[in-house]
């Protein structure tokens, strides 16, 4: 019964299947390879557009990193929210990669940016004011570090007013097709159709080993050979990119991320529905993915550890359990069983 984190999980089947059937011949390096054109005919079909390049990356941090770096120069800011991925689990990563750039935490409940916390940032800009940092792009989090999600419109409107005050906006997708698989957004309507101008497309808490995707979007499609420098720069030019590119090419043919996530998410309403049935547990967030944040008793939680459930305490006063897209029914029946005990 391990919920402790996607990461933990394995990869699907069929990323190893990828793997082992690339895994033969010579292809070109450093993204020149068959295996990773196919993989961009696959997101134009799935992102439902040509207009975009695209960069691979192994983590998050990464790819995360490497966006923000393109967006805000160092003598920038980025807004984003407080609990942000960039802002509380990245050790300065995106700090580095920009030279300097500041991240500026704006507030609002369930580590969604509040609109009137956004306006008021935006409004303050004076680029004209020597001693202020600027703010330069707005990071939103889809999922966010609360397991809450931002439908599709919202990302729109706060993309509207990011781009009205000239920022760029950067959408963190580490479980963006959790995100889709709960709004019913497609992933056209909930990136460059939103106003996203660059996504960071994750791969690797849906079932991949380890794939990321940069895709810059429209009037960003300019800064991609920039990109490639930086990328080359910091480390996170993959020779072998077609191996990443397997990784991507399987979980994006006949929708299988979207599957995958969809499970996790079925897993994860499951899980809540179990344990609030008990007297003294309480959600401390909407499930609107595959994590749930809860509020237990303490006697409640040692009895679910001791019982062999792995999950972990949560800052707010709860824990967090996390369904990925292994996440089987007998491990649920198991949780079931521990929580009626």
């Amino acid at each position: 019964m391990d919920f402790s984190s996607d990461t933990s999980a394995p990869a699907h089947p069929s990323v190893i299947e990828a793997l082992a059937r690339v895994n033969t011949g010579m292809e070109g390096s450093y993204g020149n390879d068959s295996v990773t054109a196919r993989v961009r005919t696959l997101i134009a079909q799935t992102f439902e557009t040509d207009d975009f390049d695209m960069w691979m990356c192994a983590s998050g941090t990464a790819s995360n990193a490497l966006a923000l770096s393109l967006l805000c120069p160092p003598t920038g800011a980025i807004l984003c929210h407080a609990e942000a991925h960039i802002e509380r689990d990245e050790r300065g990563a995106p700090e580095f990669f920009t030279g300097g750039g500041k991240l500026v935490s704006l507030s609002g409940d369930a580590a969604r940016i509040d609109e009137q916390a956004l306006r008021d940032a935006l409004a303050s800009i004076d680029r004209s004011f020597v001693h202020e940092t600027p703010p330069h792009v707005l990071s939103l989090t889809n999922l966010t570090e609360s397991g809450t999600a931002y439908p599709a419109e919202q990302i729109k409107h706060y993309a509207a007013l990011a781009h009205e005050a000239d920022l760029t906006v950067h959408l963190d997708g580490a479980r963006f097709g959790n995100a889709l698989a709960s709004t019913g957004a497609t992933p056209a309507q909930m990136s460059w159709q939103a106003g996203v101008d660059v996504l960071t497309f994750g791969l690797t808490k849906t079932g991949a080993i380890g794939c990321e995707i940069i895709l810059l979007f429209g009037k960003s499609r300019a800064k991609f050979a920039e990109l490639q420098a930086r990328a080359k720069r910091s480390g996170h030019m993959p020779p072998k990119m077609r191996f990443l590119a397997a990784q991507a090419e399987a979980m994006l043919r006949d929708g299988l991320w979207l599957t995958l996530a969809q499970t996790a998410n079925t897993q994860a309403t499951r899980l809540a529905n179990a344990l609030c049935a008990q007297p003294n547990v309480a959600l401390r967030y909407p499930v609107d993915g595959n994590e749930v944040f809860i509020s237990l008793p303490d006697p409640f939680a040692d009895k679910l550890q001791k019982a062999g459930a792995k999950f972990y305490p949560w800052p707010g006063n709860c824990y967090r359990f996390v369904c990925a897209w292994s996440t089987t029914d007998a491990e649920m029946d198991a949780l079931v069983e521990a929580v009626a005990g």
